[in-house]
């Protein structure tokens, strides 16, 4: 594992334990198990650690629904994989749930979504420093992902509107979980596909 997966990881840790705002970046280097100067060398600043891990977490979590598009089983199938890692993700990663909800609790970083000046030698502190997405550009990104797989192009028309449709049940189902013995949402996206014949 390379000294910057280690210390976004030791910096992921910290929020169980103590507020973005009590995150020392010393501790996060110790953690991590290399030195504050390679801490500073590859983010530059705790802000850039912070964009840093919120883009980590953006990449995991498109990487999950790509994962669950190219899965087994017909279009609902898949569609209803995709409902169920949009909760479960959302549900086991506390970053994951600020991006797809857009609440952001004071435990977190604060970062803003538009891109920051870079001046960065790391290629990939560069690439965190630039516009990451707002909760209604990650239903898009999604939607259109999913629609390229299950209609062979982007989220227009009935297919990106089912897509989109997809996306909305599960994100209710992180904001406003069913009671015991509702169902998840992956069985509730397979059941309304099926009986409404959409795909």
């Amino acid at each position: 594992m390379s000294a910057r997966e280690s210390l976004l990881d030791a910096a992921f840790a910290a929020l169980a334990r103590r507020p973005w705002a009590a995150v020392r970046m010393v501790d996060v280097a110790a953690a991590a198990g290399v030195s504050r100067q390679t801490l500073y060398n590859e983010f530059g600043t705790k802000d850039g650690l912070a964009r840093a891990l919120v883009r980590r977490e953006v990449d995991g979590y498109l990487a999950g629904v790509e994962r669950a598009l190219a899965g087994q089983g017909d279009v609902r199938e898949r569609l209803g994989a995709v409902a169920e890692w949009v909760v479960s993700a959302a549900r086991g990663n506390v970053v994951v749930r600020a991006l797809v909800t857009g609440c952001w609790s004071s435990w977190l970083p604060s970062v803003s979504l538009a891109a920051v000046p870079s001046s960065s030698a790391v290629p990939a502190q560069r690439r965190a420093d630039g516009a990451l997405p707002s909760p209604g550009e990650l239903v898009g990104v999604v939607r259109d992902r999913a629609a390229a797989v299950v209609g062979g192009g982007a989220g227009g028309g009935e297919v990106g509107w089912t897509c989109e449709l997809v996306v909305r049940v599960a994100l209710s189902f992180v904001v406003a979980p069913p009671g015991e013995g509702g169902g998840g949402a992956g069985e509730w996206v397979r059941g309304v596909l099926h009986r409404q014949g959409v795909v």
